[in-house]
């Protein structure tokens, strides 16, 4: 039984991150514009999103610890991972949020796209080449690069709820949102392309 608490937790997070993602999605109906303190609905999806972000780094070192690493945990981790952030991206981009300063409708929602689009191309390519490299018998695991990518998007999704919630018009709010999308780009785009480099891939492509 205690075998099966890794997967349970992966499992759990999946189930954590389809009513964040609803939530997020209702959210518009829950407050108004303006700068004004959140009755709540929002901070409580914040609260189970901080709560699926630490399954997220519970599994691994349970499943560490009792052995239990797997090609099936190896697989099923990182998508659970990918649903939760492209997820979380594509529900922004749905309902028009983060505002960024005094940007129109049209500017924000090519923003908003194109951040969840480069997120959902960079998580499709590396898992493409996970696919082929577990196929041929290639350990794939997370490397620390990728570790770091998954932080920094998890922070940036925390900071549009935050925004969200409490500080939806104030200049910092928007200079703070903007300077994380940046990083959170950077450090995605970066890991990409460190995937391409990975031994392993190489093992995998020879």
């Amino acid at each position: 039984m205690l075998k099966l608490i890794p997967n349970i937790l992966t499992f759990g997070r999946l189930v954590l991150t389809v009513v964040f993602l609803i939530m997020v999605l209702y959210s518009p109906r829950f407050y108004a514009e303006g700068e004004r303190p959140f009755p709540g609905f929002l901070d409580f999806a914040f609260i189970l999103f901080v709560i699926a972000g630490l399954t997220d780094m519970v599994d691994g070192a349970i499943a560490r610890k009792l052995n239990v690493v797997s090609k099936f945990g190896r697989m099923i981790d990182p998508l659970a991972d990918k649903v939760l952030v492209c997820g979380a991206f594509i529900c922004f981009a749905i309902i028009g949020e983060p505002k960024l300063f005094n940007l129109t409708e049209t500017p924000l929602a090519v923003i908003h796209w194109t951040v969840a689009a480069i997120l959902i191309a960079r998580e499709a390519y590396v898992t493409v080449l996970r696919h082929i490299a577990e196929a041929r018998g290639v350990n794939f695991a997370a490397t620390i690069s990728g570790k770091v990518k998954m932080c920094v998007q998890s922070f940036a999704i925390g900071t549009v709820i935050i925004k969200m919630a409490h500080v939806q018009t104030a200049e910092w709010g928007h200079w703070f949102t903007t300077i994380v999308f940046i990083l959170m780009l950077t450090i995605t785009v970066v890991s990409g392309v460190r995937a391409t480099q990975r031994s392993s891939w190489k093992q995998a492509a020879s």
